[in-house]
């Protein structure tokens, strides 16, 4: 069972267990070639890969179809976003179940109303805590037999405040999450203190650039967390990879001039496996 693997991985006390953010399939492989130990299925990265903003837009049926893609495509424990489960408490039990159905090693959840918005996003609007700490047990009774670990997330730090945050997560620890996730932490010092004060494994997002000041892998494996997600820059150098390209056929009819930063055909096909599935008919 992923889960299980997951957490193994979650137990080297020197570095984090890093996910990069992926949005399909052909992502996740890339993201498995590169010798990653897991791979983190981004809400919003999916999102926007539809076309749309990171602010509940897609439906429980097309995140899930994205999901079984993403968990298809590699070896690796799959880390998914789940939103806010979806809706209220029978949405998180169908949620959490489905979820673990699929083989997704670990899931989070978070406390935001429905429908949620990005993280980095003004305006986010939070569900109160004993609701909160109802979805977390509800997950956690529902996937309690298949090895699948359930993240709590917590908006409260730039909606409430730091200490609040901290509160809430300490509940929803109590009401069974298997690792805790502070959004948007806005200091060096936020960083360390969850790491120091709050119980059980830690996940956090990092990425140069956000909220959160970075902070080295090495760094955080020293502070004592388990997981450290990369939520969108395999997302954001598609979006500039892509213009790029773009500009180059709109410029000149073709990419002649940029051959050497594509991969070629025989990459692409290695990468997506193609021979290993037409050997099935030999």
């Amino acid at each position: 069972m992923t889960g299980h693997r997951l957490r193994e991985l979650m137990g080297n006390k020197n570095l984090p267990v890093i996910a990069p953010g992926v949005f399909d399939g052909l992502s996740a492989r890339l993201v498995e070639l590169a010798g990653f130990s897991a791979v983190y299925a981004s809400g919003g990265a999916i999102a926007r890969s539809a076309g749309y903003p990171d602010i509940g837009l897609l439906d429980f049926g097309e995140v899930v179809d994205r999901v079984a893609k993403i968990v298809e495509a590699t070896s690796l424990p799959v880390i998914a976003d789940a939103d806010t489960g979806f809706g209220g408490s029978a949405n998180v039990q169908r949620t959490a179940r489905l979820l673990a159905r699929l083989g997704v090693a670990a899931f989070h959840i978070e406390d935001q109303e429905f429908p949620k918005r990005c993280g980095a996003l003004a305006g986010k609007k939070l569900i109160p805590t004993e609701e909160m700490c109802r979805k977390v047990a509800i997950a956690r009774e529902a996937v309690a037999s298949t090895g699948t670990l359930v993240i709590a997330r917590t908006d409260a730090v730039d909606t409430e405040s730091f200490e609040q945050a901290m509160e809430r997560v300490r509940a929803y620890h109590k009401a069974g999450a298997d690792v805790l996730y502070l959004e948007s932490l806005q200091s060096v010092e936020q960083v360390e203190r969850v790491a120091r004060e709050l119980p059980g494994p830690k996940l956090i997002d990092m990425f140069a650039g956000g909220i959160t000041p970075f902070v080295s892998p090495q760094r955080l494996g020293e502070l004592g967390y388990q997981l450290m997600i990369v939520p969108n820059d395999l997302q954001r150098a598609t979006i500039r990879t892509m213009q790029r390209v773009l500009e180059v056929i709109k410029r000149q009819g073709g990419t002649s001039e940029i051959m050497g930063d594509l991969a070629t055909m025989a990459e692409r096909e290695k990468i997506i496996r193609t021979d290993e599935f037409l050997s099935l008919d030999n």
